[in-house]
């Protein structure tokens, strides 16, 4: 039984990372942050509770995190007049 389950977190985790990576050569950092958190969310919830529902519960609350964690980040910085980042 145990084995069956590293066996579908494995898959799922492969799955995200793929997607993750594929997907976001054209994504803002806010979409970045929210996806991020969105894949993390899923395959914590998928193993923590083993069914699709808990994954879908922690896809809700990662994404949650991730927009929380960009308003967060976009606080920290501002763009000068040459379009540069700058941290405050």
């Amino acid at each position: 039984m145990q084995f069956q389950t590293l066996k579908h977190a494995g898959l799922a985790s492969a799955l995200a990372l793929s997607l993750t990576t594929a997907g976001c050569a054209n994504m803002s950092d806010t979409d970045r942050r929210v996806g991020t958190g969105i894949g993390i969310g899923a395959v914590t919830g998928a193993l923590v509770t083993g069914r699709p529902g808990g994954a879908a519960v922690g896809a809700a609350l990662g994404g949650a995190g991730g927009y929380l964690y960009d308003r967060e980040k976009k606080r920290r910085y501002y763009y000068d007049r040459y379009g540069r980042r700058v941290y405050r």
